[in-house]
């Protein structure tokens, strides 16, 4: 048995992930860059940020723009498409929405039409 513990061995001791950071080290991290990807949801009302990182988000977001990848481009325009271009059929989903989007651009041309 190693030291006066009658806990455990002394391997459940060693520092590793204990030891305190190096002030040099300290100050180098930049807001919204630490942590992990997607750690922190922007609308979480359990998130304890405040109101000033909060605004900080949105201008950084205005700044950045919010592109859509073009997948996400491309569903908008047709629901089969995503499906096509990776050479698989349409779910009966996609098909279905694909319908109704046709019937709605009908029905709102007939709206304009008149």
């Amino acid at each position: 048995m190693s030291g006066n513990s009658s806990v455990g061995t002394s391997g459940v001791y060693e520092a590793g992930d204990q030891r305190n950071v190096k002030a040099s080290e300290l100050n180098k991290a930049t807001p919204y860059e630490e942590g992990k990807e997607h750690s922190h949801k922007p609308n979480d009302s359990k998130d304890e940020r405040s109101i000033a990182n909060r605004l900080a988000n949105e201008e950084r977001k205005e700044k950045e723009g919010d592109h859509d990848d073009p997948m996400t481009a491309a569903q908008k325009k047709d629901p089969t498409l995503p499906a096509q271009l990776h050479g698989n059929e349409p779910s009966k989903g996609a098909k279905i929405d694909a319908e109704l989007q046709a019937e709605d651009e009908a029905a709102l041309k007939k709206k304009s039409g008149k």
